[in-house]
């Protein structure tokens, strides 16, 4: 049994590239030529995100792994900062599943690539279809809903916040994303019976092949005061195959999932789940590393350069964001044993120079500290679930499965 290995989402981190992008959409302009990290990059050394920061994106820890590599290799462009180094354990992922949203993207980081469509509310307005609304209703045991269009979470909640209140009517939007969200109150309407509304109310929404309900509690008295809290709850599609976890789990290595990793994957597989924001979420990361025993697995995610700044379309706050990931990351890197593994990538893009509001078609990379150095250079998102299975010494059960028959 090799060392521990730390899998690290850096959520919607992309670097562009995906040669299919061009099927994926926002506000009907193709998303050909996204590039999360490149036009961040490149807006930071032109002075355009000097917002509580100043000057190029300083990331000298990623890109000690190969993150500037990573970008060279997946667009043919140096990202202006990051330049290549020689050395390095890195490679490019791209994803096969058919979407660009949180479950098929870990769903095949963690070995199961989605291989049929989700369905999606596409109507920008008047989007959920009125039987689905009448379940809602009847299990919230309200006579209606407020928003039922697609929209940011921060703007639906400023709009209808107020009348929420008063009405106790929940708030329900959606986006490009294959979800239906549900925006209340923590005190109008309590914390705890929106979980419940949305736990009950997310098999409905499964059965229509949607990825996700997510319930999103909000807390302030007024439309210039509201704002979501960290009590999120994402309720997804349980995985039709075992995935990593579960391979983990039966060969008996302890696994500990860190921020909503523990949602994304109905908790299959998972023995301890480390929740907070991004910042309580670094803490976590770093007592794993002090403390995890031998052989474990621990897989974060890092949920806020997504929500926070990708879908905001907040140049200078996603900057921010890195650079602090940078640092912080930087300090555990040297804490890391011997044989241990820390693999950091990411499940799609979000690219805050784009048009719209929705994540953004790329490829991620895919850095390594721990191991030999190499390059992996064109790899799949199924290809980081091998790359943990190796360090621990550990048969790829469904190829152990083929080879048997």
């Amino acid at each position: 049994m090799k060392g521990r290995v730390f899998l690290v989402v850096m959520d919607s981190v992309g670097i562009g590239g995906a040669p299919d992008a061009g099927h994926y959409f926002n506000d009907g302009i193709p998303d050909t030529g996204a590039n999360t990290l490149l036009h961040i990059a490149e807006a930071c050394a032109m002075g355009k995100a000097d917002v509580n920061r100043t000057g190029p994106l300083r990331l000298p820890h990623l890109g000690s792994l190969g993150l500037g590599n990573a970008i060279e290799f997946s667009v043919n462009k140096i990202a202006p900062g990051i330049d290549p180094i020689s050395g390095g354990t890195w490679g490019v992922a791209r994803e096969t599943s058919r979407g660009k949203d949180t479950p098929s993207g870990h769903w095949e980081l963690a070995g199961l690539p989605v291989d049929w469509d989700w369905h999606y509310f596409k109507n920008k307005s008047q989007s959920f279809p009125q039987d689905l609304i009448d379940i809602l209703c009847d299990i919230a045991g309200t006579d209606g809903i407020l928003g039922n269009c697609h929209s940011s979470g921060t703007d639906i909640i400023r709009t209808f916040g107020e009348e929420h209140c008063t009405s106790g009517k929940p708030i329900c939007y959606t986006s490009a994303d294959s979800v239906f969200q549900i925006a209340a109150h923590e005190i109008h309407f309590g914390r705890d019976r929106l979980i419940n509304l949305c736990a009950r109310f997310a098999p409905e929404v499964h059965r229509r092949k949607i990825g996700r309900v997510i319930a999103r509690p909000f807390l302030g008295k007024t439309a210039h005061t509201y704002y979501r809290t960290d009590n999120r709850r994402d309720f997804a599609l349980f995985p039709p195959k075992k995935i990593l976890t579960n391979w983990l789990q039966d060969a008996g290595h302890p696994v500990t999932a860190i921020g909503k990793i523990g949602d994304i994957f109905s908790m299959q597989g998972i023995d301890k789940v480390r929740e907070g924001s991004d910042a309580t979420l670094m803490t976590h990361l770093a007592d794993e590393v002090a403390k995890a025993q031998k052989g474990s697995f621990i897989f974060a995610n890092f949920v806020e350069f997504d929500s926070r700044f990708g879908h905001r379309r907040d140049i200078a706050g996603y900057a921010r964001a890195l650079e602090w990931f940078d640092q912080e990351i930087g300090i555990l890197i040297p804490k890391l044993r011997e044989d241990d593994l820390m693999i950091l990538t990411a499940d799609h893009g979000n690219d805050p120079s784009w048009v719209g509001t929705d994540h953004t078609r790329e490829q991620v990379p895919v850095l390594c500290a721990g191991g030999p150095s190499r390059h992996f250079g064109q790899i799949s998102f199924k290809d980081v679930a091998n790359l943990v299975l190796s360090h621990l010494n550990i048969p790829h059960p469904e190829v152990e499965e083929q080879n048997a028959n």
